[in-house]
């Protein structure tokens, strides 16, 4: 068998590597090998000028290796298990140069004021509603999240919630806890030949496709651009049509003004007699009170809930009234899966969050490379190379409007400028540039000078 070819690569990382198809591992443990690899030339890791210790809050149990990754750094982590309320937020913020969360924890106008030293914000979980990100967005602090790590636990998710809706496990399991016996066939069904209606064709829904087709299940979707299937699903025009073909119905959308209360009365009618409704996407995308009816008049089969418009702060904490005014009555349905948001939650997805979010995080922090953020530009910069001596980058956040690249070159032009990128986003820019041969008794100076400019919103200097 002719060897697999090395061929090389422009990237001075970059190296050859075969990988056989066949392998057992995974995708996460081959680029795990593939970054353990040396170097040809080791990136220099920057540290800001200021030498200020970088301090970050970690909340809502957030995984160990995350933590870990980032103490590996020299990063200083308080990690908590809970989530904050927002007057705890402001009470510690303004220590703090960066925060993870998950979906519990509200980064508020109010919060982001009070944190006079935050960079940075990583939501460990795949969502970003839990923060005011145009706010961020204008104090220069950009937001990472996951959009996709976790797909593959709400998708299994899914599944597992239509068998357990199609055969009535959730009653039989209770009558047999109670010490009743009722074996009976009458109103359950195979998946097999049914018909799932995916709303959002997303990461999680196109996974969920090729799942379900697995399963035997004939699969339509309905997404707001046009989308190419995967395996035979089918792309329907619009909701009704989904919803009057569907046995099955799931949403996989985010939160949006359009999104909200999606599923109401009107569109609980349209579903078929003796379907299912599945929500595992935000907690405002359907009418809990609209679907209350549409299962006491038995319009719908069983119903699957995994997320909530109030949520309970901690584990623990009662899921009654004083959270959702109707809770005590959805609770009291036959054939409701009701679950506490754990659609992302197990080992693995929980793992690649912390992998992924922390990496985007060290990123920021270290490169000032803005790759992945949801609420700013994108921007990045080949890494400075251990060889190459005094070297500054320049980490420049300002509002978006003409001149500020004049005005920042002016004060730039007394050095040698190697590299230098700009994007923009909404009313916020974001300019990286890497500055040779800068003396240290310069540095401060430079760093004044760029803050000193009429579009300043945030400047960092690394070295």
């Amino acid at each position: 068998m002719t060897p697999p070819l090395a061929i090389p690569s422009k990237s001075p990382r970059a190296v050859a590597a075969s990988i056989s198809p066949s392998s057992s591992q995974t995708l996460h443990d081959r680029l795990r090998k593939r970054d353990s690899i040396p170097a040809i030339r080791q990136p220099k890791v920057l540290h800001p000028v200021d030498n200020d210790d970088l301090k970050l809050l970690i909340l809502e149990n957030i995984s160990q290796d995350a933590v870990r990754a980032f103490q590996a750094q020299g990063f200083h982590v308080d990690h908590y298990k809970q989530a904050f309320s927002e007057d705890e937020l402001i009470d510690k913020i303004s220590q703090y140069h960066a925060i993870g969360i998950r979906s519990k924890t509200k980064i508020t106008e109010r919060v982001i004021k009070a944190a006079h030293k935050l960079l940075v914000i990583g939501c460990f979980c795949i969502g970003t509603n839990q923060v005011d990100l145009v706010t961020a967005s204008k104090a220069g602090i950009p937001v990472f999240n996951s959009p996709f790590s976790n797909s593959r636990s709400v998708a299994e998710l899914v599944v597992s919630e239509m068998i357990a809706l199609s055969r009535q496990l959730v009653e039989r399991s209770h009558e047999m806890r109670q010490g009743i016996w009722n074996k009976q066939s009458k109103g359950c069904w195979e998946v097999r030949g049914k018909t799932l209606g995916i709303i959002g064709y997303g990461h999680i829904g196109s996974q969920l496709s090729v799942l379900a087709e697995a399963l035997g299940m004939r699969v339509i979707f309905y997404d707001v651009i046009n989308i190419m299937p995967l395996g035979s699903a089918r792309q329907v025009n619009n909701l009704p049509t989904l919803l009057a073909e569907a046995d099955f119905v799931t949403l996989h959308v985010p939160e949006l003004p359009e999104t909200i209360n999606m599923i109401g009365s009107q569109e609980l009618a349209q579903m078929k007699m003796g379907s299912y409704l599945i929500n595992n996407a935000r907690g405002r995308v359907v009418h809990i009170p609209a679907l209350i009816e549409a299962l006491q008049s038995n319009h719908l089969a069983g119903a699957a809930i995994d997320v909530y418009p109030q949520e309970p702060g901690s584990n623990g904490a009662p899921f009654d009234d004083q959270v959702n005014v109707w809770s005590s009555t959805l609770r009291s349905l036959p054939n409701i899966i009701l679950t506490p948001h754990i659609g992302g939650s197990t080992e693995e997805a929980q793992r690649m969050i912390g992998e992924e979010v922390s990496l985007a995080l060290s990123r920021y922090l270290n490169y000032g490379s803005t790759l992945g953020a949801v609420n700013f530009p994108e921007v990045d910069l080949r890494a400075i190379t251990a060889e190459q001596g005094n070297h500054v980058r320049v980490c420049h956040v300002h509002s978006n409007q003409p001149g500020v690249l004049k005005q920042v070159n002016e004060v730039l032009s007394p050095y040698n400028v190697e590299k230098q990128y700009s994007d923009s986003k909404g009313d916020v820019a974001y300019l990286l540039a890497d500055i040779a041969d800068v003396s240290p008794q310069d540095v401060n100076k430079l760093r004044e000078m760029i803050n000193h400019t009429s579009a300043n919103i945030l400047t960092r200097l690394l070295a």
